[in-house]
């Protein structure tokens, strides 16, 4: 599985609304800058963010977009697989995109090509957003207590 620019940049976005959950709306530009992504493309991304029910938005001087859910309820995994489809790295694995291969039955690979999807199933269906802000918070708290004599 190849993570392209458009679910990176997902993930960004939805990362960058769970650290700001508790203050509600965010203003677009906010998050291009703070997670370096072109304004046109953050657009983009955010619709399609709102049509699958993960952000809301409120439009005007003083809009913006928050978490549509509790990023306790949301998982890398969702957001993945909305951006980019399937997490296999090939078809013949793959639940919702699957294509037979008359190599199929006798594919010494096929067996690890399964043992890898569900590895990263394991990891990005397990892992929220949630998970992903004490994560941040942690590497800033390691970054404040380094310090020089």
């Amino acid at each position: 599985m190849k993570i392209s620019f458009k679910g990176d940049y997902a993930l960004k976005i939805i990362l960058d609304l769970a650290l700001n959950y508790q203050r509600g709306l965010v203003q677009i530009s906010d998050i291009a800058k703070r997670q370096d992504i072109p304004l046109k493309y953050l657009e983009q991304i955010l619709l399609v963010l709102k049509g699958a029910g993960y952000v809301r938005s409120k439009r005007g001087p003083k809009g913006g977009f928050w978490l549509a859910k509790h990023p306790r309820e949301i998982t890398l995994g969702e957001i993945i697989r909305l951006m980019q489809g399937p997490t296999s790295p090939i078809t013949c694995v793959s639940t919702s995109a699957y294509s037979k291969c008359r190599d199929e039955p006798k594919c010494p690979f096929r067996g690890l090509w399964l043992e890898i999807k569900e590895a990263i199933n394991r990891v990005v269906d397990y892992t929220t957003f949630e998970d992903m802000v004490k994560r941040v918070i942690q590497m800033q708290d390691k970054e404040s207590l380094v310090y020089m004599i």
